[in-house]
């Protein structure tokens, strides 16, 4: 899971693309891709208030599509048209747990927010890029609403059926056998389905921490300052901004 989204950042960071972060470990696995991104929030809290402003943006972009009688963003004229967006989640099981009464409100509307972003927001050049162990109604209220709203989906290597299921049972039912059958001395493979019941197999290219950062540094310039997210902007220091040693290695696709 983190090396698929590790590579999926290295090559949106090289596109005229905002890319937001969520990563409620305290920013373990994306705060090194900081120089990249144009918003972070690293806590629930942070990324209940970023799901918010999401939500705003979008509703400003569908004002400016109404505005200029557009069915979506790429039909508006280039000099009005914004940046699309891309939300990278790292857990989505992060935002659904809560430890007492207090977080369940905050949870509900995360939730709602997301599932909201999930029906609609494509048309405003807002994608979701979701990633998790496990996408199950276990997780609780509004998991597998949010789910069906998620059309490409890429599930690797699990330890149970149920597990594939939740990932393809819905959309390619074909594909469980499939990743059930994925060896544990082949690392990176996956199967990848989508809405049309077709499936493939696919394999993660191997990629460093180090080298994908060198790439966020490296594209740091691309990064968009978008003012609705500008309270969730991660500083960068100068230190960050400085390759230093880290190799610009382009990753080798693996083969079987």
């Amino acid at each position: 899971k983190s090396m698929y989204l590790r590579n999926l950042i290295v090559e949106l960071a090289r596109l005229p693309v905002a890319l937001v972060g969520i990563d409620c470990k305290r920013g373990v696995e994306q705060r090194r891709y900081a120089p990249r991104l144009s918003a972070l929030a690293i806590t629930p809290d942070e990324a209940s208030g970023l799901l918010d402003a999401l939500v705003d943006e979008m509703e400003s972009r569908f004002d400016l599509l109404s505005a200029h009688g557009a069915a979506d963003l790429w039909d508006l004229p280039e000099e009005v048209r914004p940046v699309p967006i891309v939300l990278l989640v790292d857990e989505v099981a992060e935002l659904f747990l809560v430890t007492g009464k207090k977080d369940e409100e905050r949870r509900d509307r995360m939730v709602m927010q997301l599932i909201r972003l999930g029906q609609l927001a494509r048309a405003a050049a807002i994608y979701l890029e979701i990633c998790g162990q496990r996408f199950g109604s276990d997780l609780g209220k509004g998991a597998t609403s949010l789910r069906a709203q998620l059309t490409g989906r890429v599930v690797h290597r699990v330890n149970d059926k149920q597990t594939a299921d939740m990932g393809l049972g819905d959309i390619a039912p074909d594909a469980v056998a499939a990743v059930t059958a994925i060896p544990p001395d082949k690392p990176g493979v996956a199967v990848a389905g989508d809405s049309s019941g077709g499936w493939s197999r696919i394999r993660t290219p191997e990629l460093s921490a180090d080298e994908a950062t060198a790439v966020c540094v490296q594209y740091a310039n691309l990064t968009p300052a978008l003012p609705a997210l500008a309270p969730y902007r991660p500083v960068v220091t100068t230190e960050a901004l400085s390759p230093g040693a880290v190799p610009l290695v382009k990753p080798i696709p693996a083969t079987d």
